[in-house]
């Protein structure tokens, strides 16, 4: 006897749409921008087709363009004009990053505006802080580099932006930000923790479009090796309890079993769909191996069915016309 249960029925093409589980929506998405300090015009990135450096003087109207695609927020990163071994223009008030905030948000009012707090791109060793000795040599040191973050995301915040987003990796971050945040005033500013960052192949193109390489060793004693999956659980449930107001996980693609996990923790979820994800994706659909549209649309669905509440990708603009198509 045939299944009293068939499973083809609700599939029909006038019921699918009906009983669709998971949709996109220009809400999901966040479109990361590199504004570099040292251009006046956008500068392509080789690596990542489709995608510029922006200079601070335009980047004003690349949010505007955003903004009427209905792309209601951005992640900021900065390329500076200078670099140091503290990263201080990290923490200038005139720096490119600040300066980009206070743009954004003087010629589009609403977009939510999100930086990233980190020294990489402003370190000219290119670590994500204050490097010293260690008992393995020269490496990253925790503490000194907290008290960077906060100068950083202090500086952020006191230039408009409305969330800040340590990428560092550090033990005890988002405690130390949120109490030096607290303490100048700026309790509405969320903070939305990389708090699930692996240590992964998959961000080498973004190192071109943020100048963002090391010079010595790797980033592997402050990022999580991708086999570890209570670790990566773990660090994020500790962000909760140093009150993170979002978490992350980054890569996305990659990880949607810790993804499904951290959602369980009850806060926000962003999934970052890193540079790597993105220029595969191109790459293969430069060479007619894929539909662009078709494989960015699923692989961002099977993000959100994961569990996350936010997806950051290089496609949003994309996405958001493709959304009024469909």
């Amino acid at each position: 006897m045939f299944p009293e249960r068939r499973m083809r029925r609700a599939r029909s093409r006038n019921i699918q749409p009906l009983l669709r589980e998971i949709r996109l929506s220009r809400n999901d998405l966040v479109a990361p921008l590199f504004v570099d300090e040292l251009i006046t015009s956008p500068r392509t990135i080789e690596a990542m087709p489709g995608q510029f450096r922006y200079p601070v003087n335009g980047i004003g109207d690349v949010a505007a363009g955003l903004w009427k695609k209905g792309i209601r927020a951005i992640l900021l990163f900065g390329i500076p004009k200078e670099k140091d071994a503290e990263g201080s223009s990290a923490y200038d008030p005139e720096g490119v990053v600040q300066q980009a905030v206070r743009r954004v948000k003087t010629e589009v009012p609403g977009m939510v505006v999100i930086t990233d707090v980190c020294a990489c791109e402003y370190t000219d060793h290119g670590h994500c802080g204050i490097v010293g000795e260690t008992r393995c040599g020269p490496d990253l040191l925790n503490d000194p580099s907290l008290a960077l973050m906060n100068k950083i995301a202090i500086s952020h915040a006191a230039s408009g932006a409305d969330i800040v987003a340590p990428s560092c990796m550090l033990d005890g971050m988002v405690r130390s930000i949120r109490t030096a945040l607290d303490d100048e005033g700026f309790e509405e500013v969320l903070i939305m923790s990389y708090s699930t960052k692996f240590s992964s192949a998959l961000y080498g193109p973004f190192r071109e479009a943020a100048d963002s390489g090391f010079s010595f060793g790797d980033r592997t004693t402050y990022q999580i090796h991708p086999g570890n999956s209570r670790e990566a659980f773990m660090e994020s449930q500790m962000d909760v309890n140093e009150g993170a107001d979002i978490l992350m996980v980054k890569p996305a693609g990659f990880y949607l079993d810790v993804l499904s996990e951290i959602a369980t923790l009850g806060l926000p979820v962003a999934a970052y769909q890193v540079s790597g994800e993105y220029s595969m994706i191109k790459s293969a659909a430069a060479n007619g191996w894929l539909n662009e549209k078709e494989t960015v649309l699923e692989s961002l669905t099977c993000i959100k069915r994961a569990g996350a509440g936010l997806i950051i990708t290089y496609f949003a603009g994309d996405v958001a016309g493709w959304l009024d198509e469909s």
